[in-house]
């Protein structure tokens, strides 16, 4: 039996120890910092496992295990409504009590996310736009824009969905894009990722609102403008689309 095994206990197994130690509020008289500071936290603990999944769901259609990457993807719809239920958490501290320490915040910004900006890069259809967004994001460590850079070059879970759509023919294909077929579940399972993001993202502009107001973001930005301003963005237009059309 290896000893290394039998001499775990929870914390050590979790490393809590490490993890409970890495909420450290700027402003001490500030009670609701705290919050802050798990939520953001915990909403990376989840965007990590996030890119766990979407990665293994796009690497599984492209080797053509269509039905385990509709489980992968089903799992990131479930962790995306965990996700807006932090939102809901945050939104139980007042525009007042967030003032307390917003200054404290210097220029960080939830936009400075890496792994943010890397699930939309592993999602959505290829936009050469977007290949140059690392060079403009000067707050990237050399790390995150490494990881970041790589995935602007991998294949998106677009490009797994049409490699699991190779071979079919035309009827086919118009009926996997309606979510109807063999791969109709396949292409319902990703419109539920894509519906769970932009859930997430519209009720991130109402936290913002409720927070700031018309003011900027603490990076600069427009603030709730700005992000209300991508609200309507898709991961898979092609997908929505087709749900309209005339058959």
């Amino acid at each position: 039996m290896n000893p290394t095994t039998t001499s775990l206990t929870y914390g050590t197994y979790l490393r809590l120890p490490q993890l409970l130690g890495q909420q450290v509020p700027q402003a001490a008289a500030a009670h609701d910092e705290h919050l802050f500071i798990t939520v953001h936290q915990v909403h990376e603990l989840w965007f990590k496992q996030l890119l766990v999944e979407l990665t293994d769901a796009r690497d599984r259609m492209l080797a053509g295990e269509n039905a385990v990457a509709v489980r992968r993807l089903s799992r990131c719809h479930e962790i995306e409504r965990e996700l807006l239920g932090t939102l809901e958490l945050l939104d139980t501290m007042a525009p007042g009590d967030f003032r307390e320490f917003r200054g404290a915040l210097g220029t960080a910004s939830g936009g400075q996310s890496a792994q943010f900006h890397e699930i939309e890069a592993l999602s959505a259809h290829r936009d050469p736009a977007r290949r140059d967004r690392p060079r403009r994001m000067r707050w990237l460590t050399g790390t995150e824009r490494a990881r970041l850079d790589r995935r602007l070059l991998e294949p998106t879970l677009w490009d797994g969905f049409l490699a699991a759509l190779a071979g079919l023919p035309g009827p086919g294909r118009a009926a996997a894009f309606r979510g109807e077929g063999p791969l109709g579940e396949l292409a319902d399972a990703l419109l539920g990722h894509d519906e769970g993001w932009a859930r997430w993202r519209a009720r991130h502009v109402r936290v913002v609102e409720r927070q700031l107001g018309g003011e900027r973001g603490t990076a600069g930005s427009s603030g709730a403008a700005y992000l209300r301003g991508r609200t309507g963005e898709r991961f898979f237009p092609r997908l929505w689309e087709a749900r309209g059309a005339v058959l």
